[in-house]
């Protein structure tokens, strides 16, 4: 993830979040360069993406160049900044057309690609098709797969059949209902979100529905959650130690921390992650049940939360890929290529 040399045609691929801003740089002939995420809660307004497209310049300065060509995907036009998804679509394309200004495309699916000027008319093609990009990639180089990107907030369970993009649905919202999209991340999902009921000390108890605690505060405590991706804040905005994450995992049950010791409460955090893979899992079986052809296909790991997906391959006796290595993406970028899969793949697609 070190800054990537100037080189003459920087091509970059954007994906850009409702919570983080993902960005590639490719090089003329399609090899990954650089790879770099920053966080902008862009429901907390547009000047946090004006701020991160600032950082994005600051690390490639050759991005505000007229020969810099930048391909986009999105799926920020969800936040509750926006009155609808149009409405996000035109203002985030309005804002990258504003301050990046070269050669400027956007990933509508089967439609193809779309200036800025046709975006407003095509946002149902441009609105959250991330996942689309990232399938579409992956469907040039496997013939039978499927795609599990679990990031910070959602997972994407793509079906690729045939050497082609097999999900059922479009949208956000079809997706929802087929199990393609379940709204389940590693970092930002509340856990009161995850599960209702617990076992905890021998007993299983009601889980409290407020926003105590979140995901991150289960994979810090099992190790499991990179330090360099845990760039959201808490959930009561303390630190994001160990013994902080104990804290407020204990006040989703009602207790407080030193009423166990370190042990139970590592416990307890798996017992979360069970709950969550189990989730998961679920989901993916269902996927699999519309496509018999998947059967036995591998798994194809991204987001920042693909460990899960290593262990759902393994629970699955399934194989395991990951997106880094099938893109073949240096070994100095290759887990930020897998953590921010959609970036890449725009920029590997409009290459």
């Amino acid at each position: 993830m070190s800054p990537a040399r100037t080189i003459p045609t920087a091509r970059f691929g954007w994906d850009v979040g409702g919570a983080h801003v993902k960005v590639s740089l490719v090089d003329a002939g399609g090899t990954v360069l650089d790879v770099a995420q920053w966080a902008c809660p862009l429901w907390q307004g547009l000047d946090h993406l004006h701020r991160t497209i600032d950082l994005v310049c600051e690390r490639w300065p050759q991005a505000r160049m007229a020969c810099a060509h930048h391909a986009v995907t999105m799926t920020g036009e969800m936040v509750d900044l926006f009155a609808d998804r149009a409405a996000g679509v035109r203002a985030i394309v309005a804002t990258l057309a504003q301050r990046l200004g070269s050669p400027l495309r956007f990933y509508a699916g089967e439609v193809g690609w779309l200036a800025a000027a046709d975006c407003a008319a095509g946002w149902r093609h441009v609105a959250s098709a991330n996942w689309l990009a990232t399938a579409s990639w992956i469907a040039t180089r496997m013939t039978n797969a499927l795609l599990v990107d679990i990031g910070s907030t959602t997972t994407d369970i793509i079906p690729i059949v045939d050497g082609r993009v097999a999900a059922l649905a479009a949208t956000d919202a079809g997706r929802l209902a087929s199990g393609e999209l379940v709204y389940h991340g590693v970092v930002r999902t509340p856990l009161c979100g995850v599960a209702h009921r617990i076992e905890f000390g021998g007993a299983t108890l009601n889980v409290m529905n407020e926003w105590f605690a979140t995901t991150a505060d289960v994979y810090r405590l099992t190790g499991e959650l990179d330090p360099l991706h845990d760039v959201q804040p808490s959930a009561d905005q303390g630190p994001k130690t160990p013994a902080a994450s104990r804290a407020r995992l204990a006040r989703m049950i009602g207790r407080d921390a030193h009423e166990a010791s370190e042990l139970e409460w590592l416990r307890f955090a798996q017992r979360w992650r069970a709950l969550q893979l189990r989730e998961i899992g679920a989901n993916l079986l269902r996927v699999v049940a519309a496509h018999p052809a998947l059967a036995a296909a591998p798994l194809v790991g991204a987001g920042c939360g693909r460990f899960l997906v290593a262990a759902l391959a393994r629970e699955e006796a399934r194989g395991y890929i990951d997106f880094g290595a099938l893109a073949g993406v240096p070994q100095e970028c290759a887990a930020w290529a897998a953590t921010c899969a959609p970036s890449v793949a725009v920029a590997l697609l409009a290459a």
